[in-house]
């Protein structure tokens, strides 16, 4: 059975730093490529990053380039999700959730089969 469990959510002060994690079981988290996607109270989805299964090239959204940054540590199946300079702008429960291949399609969530139930994170003062 396959499982991705997010954490690390929280209340954070605009312009503080959080990092999230996404742990797997049943997969190995360098088995395929592997996104995260946030959605915030009244909006649709959004893909922020996904990073390729063997080079580990990333993408990430224009919203969050230069200020969120993704990592893998294949020895504790969990990626990570460093998230710097936060605006309440990023509010929203972040997930994390694994492509049928190995190499990302843009930020896309049509190829994502396995998706963890999310971790909230509220940017407020």
């Amino acid at each position: 059975q396959v499982q991705l469990v997010e954490s690390g959510g929280g209340l954070v002060q605009p312009g503080g730093s959080l990092r999230l994690s996404c742990v797997t079981s049943g997969i190995r988290v360098d088995d395929r490529a592997i996104g995260w996607f946030r959605q915030a109270p009244g909006k649709e989805r959004e893909g922020i990053s996904c990073m390729n299964k063997m080079d580990r090239n990333t993408n990430y959204a224009e919203s969050v380039k230069g200020r969120f940054a993704v990592s893998r540590d294949n020895a504790r199946n969990t990626v990570y999700l460093q998230m710097n300079s936060l605006n309440p702008e990023d509010t929203a429960v972040y997930y994390c959730a694994t492509d049928t291949l190995s190499n990302c399609r843009g930020l896309a969530d049509r190829g994502m089969d396995y998706w963890g139930e999310g971790t909230l994170l509220t940017v407020s003062s």
